[in-house]
This record gives C-alpha cells, sequence and structure tokens, in this order.
C-alpha cells in the first residue's frame, strides 16, 4: 500500500489508535509504579510466565521471544526479578543444562492484584481502540 492509497479518514484513524494506546500505557506506567513497584517489562514478564508456561516454566529464550528482547536482556531482567522475588530459575530435571523461569507465590500474588486494574482499563478503553481498527479495516 503506498500513501496515496490511504485517506485522510485512514491517517485519522491510525492517529487515535496510537492516541488510545498511549493512554493506556501511560496508565499502566502509573499504576505498575505505585500499586506494586512493578516496570512495564516485569509486568510483562509475569503475564508471559502466567499465561505461556506448562508447569515447568518458560526457559529464558522463550521469555525473550515473548517479550521480543534480546537474550541478555531477559537474562537481566530475571536477575532482577529474582532478586525481589517475584520470579526463580529451576533446573531442567532431565536435562539439567536447561533452566525454566517460574512465577513464585508472591510474583503471582502481584500480578492478580494489577493484572485485574489492566483488565478494567482495557475495558474502559477499548470502544475507542476497536472503532480505529474497524476504520482501518474498511
Amino acid at each position: 500500500m503506498t500513501t496515496s492509497q490511504l485517506h485522510p479518514d485512514d491517517y485519522e484513524a491510525l492517529a487515535n489508535f496510537r492516541y488510545a494506546m498511549r493512554k493506556f500505557l501511560s496508565f499502566s506506567r502509573r499504576a505498575l509504579k505505585t500499586e506494586a513497584q512493578l516496570t512495564p517489562e516485569q509486568y510483562e514478564a509475569l503475564l508471559a510466565l502466567k499465561a505461556c508456561s506448562r508447569e515447568s516454566g518458560l526457559t529464558i529464550g522463550q521469555l525473550s521471544e515473548r517479550l521480543q528482547v534480546k537474550h541478555h536482556t531477559a537474562v537481566s531482567l530475571v536477575n532482577r526479578m529474582e532478586e525481589v522475588g517475584l520470579v526463580r530459575r529451576e533446573p531442567n530435571e532431565e536435562d539439567r543444562r536447561q533452566v525454566f523461569v517460574r512465577m513464585t507465590p508472591k510474583g503471582s500474588q502481584i500480578l492478580d492484584q494489577v493484572a485485574i486494574l489492566h483488565r478494567q482499563e482495557i475495558r474502559l478503553r477499548s470502544p475507542e481502540m476497536i472503532e480505529a481498527l474497524t476504520r482501518l479495516r474498511e
């Protein structure tokens, strides 16, 4: 698609969607800081562990893929989260070279607390996001 194929309404819809996303992300940063002393990256990691891990957890590689960060960035993130008791590393019983990251009960409790706030905010903001996305699909 070239620029000539876009209509003024398309630009408006793109702008409105990004604006709605920015408002949500701004809310998220404030809520994570005040309610749980989490960074957005820590919250996203906890979400990934809760939603995507099997009983064993996720490897650092799997977590870095979910977060779309480099491996060493995921290692640093896990190190910081482990220091504050949100996650723990557990070796794979079949292959000791492989290490899984699992959420601790503390991490799970904090995630539950802030995920509820995020769901409420998404429910509040979703109509404007859906409207913008619908306009872009036409």
